[in-house]
């Protein structure tokens, strides 16, 4: 029997081809041209005069005597210290993803095989809280900062991100853990082991795709926040996001903006690596509901 590709006219399947170039094309032109950009001084990536100036490197070249520099990167990670964002940035995900799939795995399984209605009214009331604006909760949050002297700290955002960020992870883990036939649990349990040693032994290895998946979503919550980060973190402890847009903040400095730019393509990049080394996990997470009792 031929396969479905097979069967298709020929046009069509050029057109798919052709659709996809286009649409894979559109696509990564942003992040390609602000790469390129990067490698340019501020004349010739914004120039007024002549667009093909960022493609020569005219300015480029008459500035540094090359067509590509590395000032940019220079002034963003040296001489402003771009590190210690990323540095900070780092030191946030890692204790948001922690904390917030350990809250979630735990509470997630708890509600999915909880046999009481209050596990529906508390997701509810979870999703209602997820629903509403960043920055109207910080908001609340702020006077208590400031009454107890917290306020500027990674600490005081890590707990910030994590409130904002469990609605979510206990909506998206209780989903995976309600596709898991509830006799792997009962079966493990008549084996000798207790509910923790069930939930540990066997539910989570079942789970593990639909954890990475949800350890993701929380990663790109925390890595990519700026409303938080902004509001409750002062200058000396900025992540990433906040960093980029104090060098937009200041344009009229000369090679600020183009420090901007490659801070934004160092921002960038790891997130395609990541989404490139775990793209197995993340479609097996996403597909976990298809797992049959």
């Amino acid at each position: 029997m031929a396969s479905k590709a097979q069967q298709r006219p020929l046009a069509l399947q050029i057109v798919l081809l052709i659709t996809l170039v286009v649409w894979m094309a559109a696509a990564a032109f942003p992040f390609f041209w602000t790469l390129w950009g990067s490698f340019k001084v501020e004349a010739d990536f914004f120039s007024l005069a002549d667009w093909t100036n960022a493609l020569t490197g005219r300015m480029t070249s008459m500035e540094t005597g090359e067509a590509f520099t590395a000032q940019g990167y220079y002034g963003a990670w040296i001489q402003e210290e771009f590190w210690r964002a990323t540095l900070n940035s780092v030191l946030v995900c890692l204790f948001v993803v922690t904390i917030s799939l350990t809250l979630g795995t735990l509470g997630g399984y708890a509600l999915a095989r909880s046999t009481y209605r209050y596990a529906f009214w508390f997701l509810l009331i979870a999703l209602i809280f997820r629903a509403m604006p960043p920055i109207t909760l910080v908001s609340g949050y702020l006077p208590v900062f400031f009454e107890w002297n917290v306020w500027g700290y990674l600490p005081t955002a890590i707990i910030v991100l994590v409130a904002i960020n469990q609605p979510f992870t206990l909506w998206m883990l209780h989903s995976f853990f309600k596709n898991i036939p509830q006799d792997l649990d009962e079966s493990a349990m008549v084996d000798g082991c207790t509910r923790f040693q069930a939930f540990r032994h066997v539910i989570i290895p079942v789970m593990w795709p639909g954890v990475i998946t949800t350890g993701l979503f929380s990663f790109l919550l925390a890595y990519n926040d700026f409303a938080v980060t902004a509001m409750i973190l002062d200058k000396q402890n900025q992540t990433m996001v906040p960093k980029i847009a104090s060098f937009l903040g200041t344009t009229q400095t000369k090679g600020n903006v183009m420090f901007a730019v490659a801070a934004v393509v160092s921002t960038t990049a790891p997130l395609f690596l990541l989404i490139m080394f775990f793209q197995r996990q993340i479609v097996s997470g996403l597909t976990a509901g298809a797992v049959k009792g």
